[in-house]
């Protein structure tokens, strides 16, 4: 946001139960949760519009892609799409062990509950090159986003949503879409990016762009802002 801002109107969403926002949570569906975002992009009268999306949110901005054909320009970073190769692949890697934990009912709650910064700091130490990149005041940013039991659960219903996300995604597989994508990886995170890009390809998706993120992890954004930027930047002028 820091090294966009100069350059452009950056804004940043807080989904609904998380953080500051005020909305009902959504039980996790990358479908609905891609309606709300949509509604705030016609709430703002935002237009030649690239929406990014990391992580879960790049599932949500996914799902954006295959309803909206209004928004000029799609990231999605970090991230593999539920019911989208190599979706398969990646539920059998049991370094993933965290997607089945957290879609069991209440028990990541009780488990995370008071722990939410001893937690986190896990997922930052193994999926960044550089731990130190992510700052204390964004850690304790995110515990605090996170910080009420409610929060917790809309967090945890991103990953109770999955097989409902890839049955919706399913849905429109082979659909073709023109709208242009830049889909990013870091470079340390692992995974095969051409088999990401051949996953979307088949999904319907036609003006695909990939990179990969030097020297970085998971985070990329946070691990190399500037970078990030750059690239999502040269995208955003095509």
């Amino acid at each position: 946001m820091t090294v966009a801002a100069p350059h452009t109107r950056a804004l940043a969403v807080d989904l609904p139960g998380v953080g500051e926002s005020t909305g009902p949570a959504t039980g996790g569906s990358k479908h609905r949760l891609a309606a709300i975002v949509h509604d705030l992009i016609s709430a703002l009268d935002l237009d030649d519009l690239t929406l990014v999306g990391h992580d879960a949110g790049g599932m949500i901005a996914y799902a954006c892609l295959r309803r909206y054909a209004d928004i000029a320009r799609v990231v999605i970073m970090n991230t593999v799409i539920p019911g989208v190769a190599p979706w398969a692949e990646v539920l059998r890697n049991p370094y993933i062990w965290h997607f089945g934990l957290h879609a069991i009912p209440d028990l990541p709650e009780t488990l995370v509950r008071d722990r939410q910064a001893e937690y986190f700091d896990y997922f930052y130490s193994v999926l960044s090159l550089d731990p130190a990149k992510i700052t204390l005041e964004a850690r304790a940013a995110y515990v605090g986003a996170y910080g009420t039991d409610s929060a917790l659960t809309a967090g945890f219903d991103f990953y109770r949503a999955f097989a409902e996300d890839a049955q919706d995604n399913a849905a429109s597989s082979g659909v073709p879409v023109d709208t242009p994508v830049l889909y990013l990886r870091g470079e340390g995170e692992g995974g095969d990016l051409a088999a990401y890009a051949s996953g979307f390809r088949d999904a319907g998706v036609k003006d695909l762009t990939t990179a990969l993120v030097p020297g970085v992890g998971h985070f990329a954004q946070e691990e190399s802002p500037t970078a990030v930027w750059r690239l999502i930047s040269d995208f955003s002028r095509r």
